[in-house]
């Protein structure tokens, strides 16, 4: 339910209502514009009679929201929420973020070698994998803790902030020390007890869209880190499954339109992992920006061929810094820059 207070209310009147509303049990947040302040309530609403509480001389209006997610839902923050990361700004009409590195971090050299070359494309961010989550139980797992702290120290060599992707809480603490920006994989994207977790840190999460999931249940997981205190969600769309058997799975840009209508969220797209092949990657980013993503998350490898993991689906670096070019040109037209 969203309670829309005449910008004249007084301070007494509104703490009284807030006060009632919260003995109801209710969560209560407050949003702050220049011709109105909004209640967003959160919780059981169904015993609340809105005709009496737009009986107030203050309130301007009651609406209930069918959609069950509150805190993510554009109704209750209709301006675009901005992440930053160190200084580098991911929605809005901010510019678009790129980030790039390989999938897996093979050792302290080739991370740091990959870190100046997608810096050198364009690139404002470092991902890289240290914990792998692989179908094969035998394929390269990661280097753990070793994967973590090589790709922060190349990311203090060259300024990049580092993006890697947690799988358990138990090595939480690791990330927000080390980690800039903390990624939710789509296999743990319902993995609740993990997004509670995060959800109680303040680090900017990438959180990636399930296999399989709908777009609900995506903006709910990201509502559950929300509900704990953390404001700063990423929506990443990384292709769902299908019947299609030429693509590793299928890129859904509807979804860019749809998040930003139903959300005040940003989203980037990774098309490396939707498309599963390195001679792709560049329509299907091209294509993300042109439906108004706020960002790319791409895979780079100087050697794909030997790559420890996902090499079909890697750039090497001059094709990056190619679809970086290629991508300033299409931003342009959309009114945005990378």
């Amino acid at each position: 339910m969203i309670i829309t207070l005449k910008k004249d209310a007084k301070q007494e009147e509104t703490e009284k209502l807030l006060r009632s509303l919260e003995n109801k049990g209710l969560s209560v947040n407050m949003i702050q514009g220049d011709t109105f302040n909004v209640f967003g309530l959160v919780g059981d609403t169904s015993k609340l009679d809105e005709r009496l509480i737009k009986a107030h001389p203050f309130v301007e209006n009651v609406q209930r929201i069918a959609a069950p997610y509150k805190l993510a839902n554009r109704m209750f923050h209709p301006q675009d929420t901005i992440i930053d990361v160190n200084g580098i700004h991911i929605g809005g009409k901010e510019p678009i973020v790129v980030i790039g590195g390989p999938c897996s971090v093979e050792s302290e050299e080739m991370i740091e070698r990959i870190a100046y070359k997608v810096k050198e494309a364009g690139a404002c961010m470092l991902r890289g994998g240290a914990y792998k989550p692989r179908t094969s139980p035998y394929a390269f797992q990661g280097m753990g803790t070793q994967g973590i702290l090589a790709m922060e120290k190349a990311g203090k060599k060259t300024g990049l902030p580092i993006v890697s992707e947690l799988m358990s809480a138990d090595k939480l603490d690791e990330f927000i020390e080390h980690v800039d920006v903390i990624q939710i994989g789509a296999r743990n994207m319902q993995n609740f007890d993990l997004l509670k977790a995060v959800g109680k840190t303040k680090k900017p999460i990438l959180l990636k869209r399930g296999l399989a999931n709908t777009i609900e249940e995506w903006i709910m997981a990201a509502e559950y880190i929300l509900s704990e205190g953390n404001p700063n969600v990423i929506f990443c769309e990384r292709g769902i499954r299908t019947f299609e058997p030429y693509t590793r799975n299928t890129l859904d840009l509807s979804v860019i339109p749809i998040i930003k209508e139903k959300t005040h969220l940003p989203i980037i797209i990774d098309p490396s992992h939707a498309t599963g092949d390195w001679k792709l990657v560049e329509s299907a980013s091209l294509a993300a920006i042109a439906a108004g993503a706020d960002g790319l998350i791409i895979e780079v490898h100087d050697d794909p061929e030997n790559a420890m993991s996902d090499g079909v689906q890697s750039l090497l670096p001059e094709k990056f810094d190619a679809l970086v070019e290629k991508g300033r040109k299409i931003a342009k037209v959309m009114g945005r820059s990378i």
